[in-house]
């Protein structure tokens, strides 16, 4: 029937897929690395990025004819970052981007200023994070006063992508998604809550108006229809296609899970950071500080050349590590909330005092955090049949053999692919059928879903629950009560 694009403006790069309008088949690609270092977030304040670099890498990787006969373009992109613009639509300073500890001192002013966790919750069902927009909004009126006062309309990396796509018309438009990660717009309302960004930045600014999943933000002059955008998150979800009853976890540095639900959650812990989805449900997410970090530092402390080493040694030990338990705190923890606290190795026997068995409680410590992040959003009635496992680290076989058991349920990894690129080019995909008449603005288009692996806990379960008892009897006589999912 026809072709859509979907580009991803990442931290780093540009991705762009061309697929088959009706069964997402990716029939062309193209890449480009942005003109810039790459931010670390190590400075004294939020990396800073000059957009026009998104722009740049763009062009360079839809040369070559590749965005030729496509007939909609969706656009995914990083979150987090805030583009202020002044009155006439010209950037003020560069985009903020990053985010490092050092911005924590702008979270906390928040947190205080609302009165509490808990106020952050009920307002916009998130607490301030060093990396957030509104974070980013306090710390500029702060350090940058005189940039604050000339914001006068904030946009976040998608929203200015689209629009610059657009021609930049009077109109600005964002989607759910990408507002959910703001601070300042709430997924449980559907509304923007204008005071706290007055309370961040000193005054009101414009907000890009949130439109519906399978709208269009416009269509450019020479006719090509551009769809909402969102951001990096809700794009590969769309493009891994998951729904009701599916989870994900992320395995990176540290690690994160979220599921499909049909509404919004408040926590006032502040555990669950309540996001909104690409197709009008939410996206409930909790994080744990320490996921890859746990292996990387066990694969030092043994010796270890690589992780694929570090796996290979947890083989030749058995489900439970002979009574090792490694509670993965390094870097203190969100879940539970123990923002101080450092990692614990109990369970010290002779017999367990072996390489193979520190390996493998690295990788059950792992995972039982992660789990204990699967249970804050079970415990709020979110439905989990089945998980899918993203990040280099799910290809690891101690993880494969692990992973099943301990989270109770059917694991999925799917192969490598450009999940975020695919999910813009399947909102691409909709809004060209809702435009056209085609699809239902209430229902995606039901493309070919990732080519995956299937995991099932099988005879294991058993055993993975006994495992998954000893870390929690660890973690509850370390710290008691420090965790109520």
């Amino acid at each position: 029937m026809g072709i859509v694009a979907g580009l991803d403006s990442s931290p780093d790069f540009t991705r762009i897929v061309v697929c088959d309008t009706d069964t997402g088949a990716v029939l062309r690609q193209g890449y480009a690395p942005h003109p810039v270092e790459s931010p670390d977030g190590g400075g004294a304040r939020p990396s800073d990025v000059d957009p026009q670099a998104w722009l740049l890498s763009l062009g360079e990787a839809a040369g070559g004819g590749l965005l030729e006969g496509v007939q909609a373009i969706g656009v995914s992109a990083q979150q987090n970052a805030v583009v202020p613009l002044d009155a006439q639509g010209n950037t003020v300073r560069p985009a903020m981007v990053g985010g490092d500890k050092r911005a924590q001192v702008a979270a906390a002013d928040l947190i205080d200023a609302l009165g509490g966790r808990e106020a952050w919750a009920q307002a916009v069902g998130c607490v301030p994070q060093a990396a957030q927009p509104v974070t980013k909004l306090r710390w500029l009126a702060k350090t940058e006063p005189e940039n604050a006062l000339r914001a006068a309309v904030l946009m976040q990396a998608h929203d200015w992508l689209v629009w610059q796509l657009l021609g930049r018309p009077v109109r600005r438009t964002t989607d759910r998604g990408g507002a959910s990660g703001t601070g300042y717009w709430s997924a449980a309302t559907g509304a923007y809550r204008s005071d706290l960004v007055e309370l961040a930045l000193g005054h009101r600014a414009m907000l890009p108006e949130v439109i519906g999943p399978a709208e269009a933000a416009g269509t450019t002059p020479e006719g090509l229809l551009i769809s909402a955008g969102t951001g990096e998150t809700m794009a590969a979800a769309f493009g891994l296609g998951i729904g009701l009853g599916d989870a994900v976890v992320s395995l990176g540095a540290s690690g994160s899970v979220m599921a499909v639900h049909p509404e919004a959650l408040v926590d006032s812990s502040g555990m669950i950071t309540s996001l909104a989805d690409a197709t009008g449900m939410h996206l409930p997410v909790v994080t744990t500080l320490n996921a890859v970090r746990t292996l990387r530092g066990t694969a030092e402390l043994l010796g270890m050349p690589d992780l694929e080493s570090l796996s290979d040694l947890a083989m030749k030990s058995t489900p439970g590590a002979h009574g090792l338990v490694l509670l993965p705190y390094l870097e203190g923890e969100r879940t539970p909330n123990l923002p101080h606290t450092a990692g614990t190795l109990a369970g010290l026997r002779r017999e367990s005092m072996k390489p193979e068995h520190l390996a493998r409680a690295a990788f059950e410590g792992m995972l039982c955090g992660l789990a204990d992040a699967l249970d804050v959003l079970r415990g709020r009635g979110v439905e989990v049949r089945r998980v899918f496992l993203l990040g280099a680290a799910a290809e690891l076989p101690a993880v494969q053999a692990a992973a099943p058991a301990l989270f109770g349920t059917q694991v999925i990894v799917p192969q490598p692919a450009d999940y975020a690129a695919i999910g813009a080019a399947r909102q691409a995909a909709w809004a060209l059928g809702v435009s056209q008449g085609t699809l239902d603005p209430r229902t995606p288009p039901v493309w070919q879903g990732a080519a995956a692996q299937v995991l099932e806990p099988g005879e294991e379960l058993a055993v993975g629950q006994a495992v998954r008892q000893q870390f929690v009897s660890v973690r509850e006589q370390t710290h008691p009560g420090a965790f109520r999912p």
